[in-house]
């Protein structure tokens, strides 16, 4: 599947979102979010009340009219907002939908006899079933391989073309539905009935039709109620304060009163904001389960990241060749080069390759030598080749101390000095020998990715542990870590060490996130407060965690915290405007509303409005507008760079808290002026 990259406001969507808009509507939905809700109260109210006026004959029915229909867009424009992040999901939804096709499957009766099936629709297919899959099939169903080993077209999934291998056993043997097998077969066993697919279930989370709302926006939500509420309180008793006083406030200024002094802002825009930071995951190729996982993820204190694949590059490579006494460079690299001719392994081919490029050795031809070549095994952990009356070796430091030495030969101090240094390195040293003779030790080293360090260092301004995870053993751990900047490892890990490790943070009161795409990791990813499951890993992986990534690249993990920040550090951020926000507001409104009874309030017209209605009709106004001015805000979500927390607070402060006291002061200032202007009171 591959990231979406529609513009902010594409086309279609905007059509799809004015008209969800109208449909949520319906006061079943809106009962969902009280704060609009209330908004849509009023508006109902407001415009029974001009209807009777118009019924009646009434003559200034203008001012009634316009705050009903600006109410009725203050609704309406929050809608938008909600229906526009949805609808970014749906498209993604739709895309996914047309890519699945219903195929035929191979079933097998006897999985032992994969000469007899029976052609069946995907859809007949359920759980426990085993089907053939050869070369140009799409698998019909998600599963797991339990035999053949083939490689697979993805793209329809992932959208990446390069195609994956698949085999039995292992952590590469969950398939998907829909994807396509390129070469060789596979004998799958579906794991998920029609309709409960991995794909339905990505169609079902893109859509936004399951995502429930997270503790933090359900604490956030009560907390706008009870505002709510508290206003609605004051705003009623207004009235007999108001008839008291002189005569009663018409009901619609009561109501512009009310919507203008609740978080109608925040409150419009809230289910946009969760919904859009499931959506920038989804750009992200990461599909999140939950969206309580993507909030969590903003909030977690410590991150474990397995070692290979995702701190290094996966493979160890040979960066050097240190020669013995007495024995060149050169000889020593043409020796690990003919050792390493048949070695098909990364570390093979890197030896191969650096003797190449740093001392000038071509790759001899295999066929030309004339040679016999002894393959690896992990019983002599030693490889090579005999040609001339040659045998030449290289291999783990004791087995060719042993070659060496059933050969008439030893193994020099000087061997064993550069072996056990390269190893407190955290290296990995091998050594070559020709006959009886050892010629030196190449070093093997895990590569740290490029760039690396500095995503960690970042990690580390926001106040994030990392924790290496790794089975090597604890000096070459160290000297890893060392290099990549972790503040923490984990050496010689087994499964059972990752949930201790887990379940000790947590009891520190500290939020946990790790990656994993083994079925030893499904313990650890379960026990994770945010779990990111390789797509290409096993069922088991999928099925504990919270988050998968279809690239299944380790390193994602960073972006899923920077996506999860971002998304708490803009709920906030537009949580802080909203509320300066109708500070302003009260001081165009109030004064305006009372100051004939009370003139003492005219010293509180900072911004002298031309007159009431003026001012209580720009502020709905603005009340209204200021709704659609934030939804790409609320969309793309507030520009996040790492820093310490309490950095992030004084900056969002003086941009959405004192930002959110003057933009209103010069909005409903300008609005006042404009409605005067057009005699719109």
């Amino acid at each position: 599947m591959a990231p979406l990259t529609r513009p902010l406001f594409d086309p279609p969507i905007v059509r799809r979102a004015a008209l969800d808009a109208l449909r949520k509507l319906d006061p079943r939905h809106m009962v969902r979010n009280p704060v609009m809700f209330v908004v849509l109260l009023g508006s109902v109210l407001t415009t029974l009340i001009l209807a009777r006026d118009i019924g009646g004959g009434r003559a200034d029915i203008g001012f009634t009219a316009q705050i009903a229909l600006w109410l009725w867009f203050t609704v309406l424009f929050a809608n938008f907002a909600e229906a526009m992040a949805e609808g970014r999901g749906k498209a993604q939804a739709d895309a996914l939908r047309r890519s699945r096709t219903l195929s035929t499957a191979k079933l097998l009766r006897d999985p032992r006899d994969r000469a007899k099936f029976e052609a069946v629709t995907a859809d007949r297919l359920r759980k426990g079933d085993v089907v053939l899959v050869t070369p140009g099939d799409l698998i019909p169903g998600d599963g797991d391989v339990i035999e053949g080993v083939a490689s697979v077209d993805e793209s329809a999934v992932t959208g990446e073309s390069a195609p994956v291998i698949r085999e039995s056993g292992g952590d590469r043997s969950a398939v998907t539905g829909g994807t396509k097998v390129l070469s060789d077969y596979l004998v799958v066993r579906v794991t998920a009935n029609p309709g409960e697919t991995f794909l339905d279930r990505m169609i079902g989370l893109v859509e936004g039709a399951k995502r429930q709302k997270t503790p933090n926006e359900i604490a956030l939500i009560i907390l706008l109620s009870g505002l709510t509420i508290v206003f609605l309180f004051a705003v009623v008793t207004l009235q007999p304060f108001a008839i008291y006083s002189g005569g009663p406030v018409p009901i619609p200024i009561l109501v512009a009163l009310l919507v203008c002094l609740i978080p109608t802002t925040i409150g419009g825009l809230l289910s946009a904001i969760g919904i859009a930071g499931m959506d920038r995951m989804i750009q992200h190729n990461v599909i999140a389960m939950s969206g309580r996982a993507v909030e969590a993820a903003g909030d977690i204190d410590t991150l474990l990241l397995d070692k290979t694949g995702t701190i290094t590059l996966g493979n160890r490579q040979a960066v050097a060749f240190v020669p013995a006494e007495g024995v060149s460079v050169d000889a020593l690299a043409d020796a690990a080069q003919l050792a390493s001719l048949a070695d098909e392994t990364p570390e093979g081919r890197s030896i191969v390759v650096l003797a190449k490029t740093a001392h000038g050795l071509r790759e001899r031809d295999i066929q030309a030598l004339g040679a016999s070549f002894i393959p690896f095994s992990a019983q002599t952990r030693i490889s090579g080749v005999d040609f001339d009356g040659r045998r030449v070796r290289k291999g783990a430091g004791d087995a060719i101390e042993a070659f060496v030495a059933g050969q008439g030969g030893a193994v020099p101090a000087g061997v064993r000095a550069a072996a056990e240094k390269i190893a407190r390195g955290g290296g990995t040293p091998l050594v070559v020998a020709d006959g009886p003779r050892a010629l030196g030790v190449i070093h093997l080293k895990d590569i740290v990715k490029g760039g690396i360090k500095e995503r960690f260092a970042e990690l580390r301004r926001m106040g994030i542990k990392t924790v290496m995870i790794t089975g090597d053993n604890p000096l070459t751990a160290a000297a890893v870590a060392a290099e990549a900047g972790v503040d923490d490892f984990l050496a010689e890990a087994r499964p059972e060490d990752k949930m201790a490790l887990i379940k000790r943070e947590q009891a520190g009161g500290r939020l946990v996130a790790m990656t994993g795409d083994g079925t030893n990791d499904a313990p650890a990813l379960a026990q994770a407060d945010v779990a990111v499951a390789m797509h290409t890993g096993t069922q088991a992986a999928k099925e504990a965690g919270n988050l998968i990534d279809l690239d299944s690249n380790p390193t994602k993990l960073i972006e899923v915290v920077e996506i999860g920040k971002q998304l708490l550090i803009t709920r906030g951020a537009l949580t802080t405007f909203s509320i300066a926000n109708d500070v302003a507001k009260y001081f165009a409104i109030i004064p305006a509303m009372f100051v004939a009874t009370y003139p003492a309030l005219q010293a509180l017209n900072v911004m002298r409005l031309h007159s009431a209605q003026s001012a209580i009709l720009a502020s709905v106004i603005f009340n209204a507008l200021i709704i659609i001015a934030l939804i790409p805000l609320a969309l793309r979500g507030v520009r996040w760079r790492p820093a310490p927390a309490a950095a992030i607070l004084r900056r969002n402060l003086w941009i959405y808290g004192v930002g959110g006291i003057l933009i209103p002061f010069a909005g409903i200032k300008l609005l006042d002026v404009l409605i005067t202007a057009l005699r719109l009171v």
